[in-house]
């Protein structure tokens, strides 16, 4: 999808692998990628007007949690700033990666299987009771929930987004050890989300602390 990018692909095209041989996560991380998972990515041609490229993280996020949310027994909550959780176990991630004017918006959907040798809890839509769940058809219904959250973003602005995003995320007060880019290490809880979509993070003095980037621990 990067090069399709580069060669002028549509806005609203997607591409969905059956398996990934070298699939990844952020930081380069590697993306366990058997059959039978969604791995799908799409492009966004970004305009003039356009609220930050990197929200479109929320709007990824509010289209996955919609669909596994219904599928679910387990309750689904969004994890900032690129995953979904069920009942704290990782179902879903983002990524997103920039070349030009465009935004690829990569998916990844456990399905049918989830790795287990993880430092962290992980698990399944067949873990969750859908087991008949099938990629393909979860692609159409994401193509659909992701141009809704697109089309909002781009004709009202980030706020219905971020909105909607608070409403099915961690709650305000969880507990949180953040992982930054350099290496330094903050616990707090969970305030809120700043108006760019940043996070707040409460320390434990109660001054608070916008994170940019970070891998997230809830504890």
């Amino acid at each position: 999808m990067m090069a399709w990018a580069e060669q002028g692909v549509p806005e609203g095209s997607w591409l969905r692998a059956g398996r990934q041989t070298g699939g990844r996560g952020r930081m380069g991380r590697s993306w366990e990628s058997p059959s039978g998972n969604l791995y799908g990515s799409t492009v966004v041609r970004l305009r003039d007007g356009d609220p930050p490229p990197h929200t479109l993280a929320l709007v990824a996020a509010n289209a996955v949690h919609a669909l596994v949310a219904p599928l679910a027994e387990g309750q689904a909550r969004i994890k900032w700033p690129n995953d979904v959780l069920v009942d704290g176990a990782k179902i879903a991630g983002i990524l997103l990666e920039r070349v030009g004017d465009t935004v690829v918006v990569g998916i990844g959907v456990n399905v049918k299987d989830h790795p287990r040798d993880l430092d962290r809890p992980v698990t399944s839509l067949a873990v969750q009771g859908a087991g008949e769940a099938e990629a393909g058809a979860l692609l159409e219904r994401l193509a659909a929930l992701f141009a809704h959250w697109l089309a909002i973003w781009r004709a009202q602005g980030l706020e219905p987004v971020r909105t909607h995003w608070l409403l099915n995320a961690h709650p305000a007060g969880a507990s949180m050890r953040v992982n930054q880019p350099d290496g330094q290490v903050l616990e707090g809880r969970f305030e809120t989300l700043d108006r760019d979509g940043m996070l707040i993070l409460r320390l434990a003095n109660g001054d608070m602390h916008a994170i940019h980037a970070g891998d997230i621990l809830l504890i």
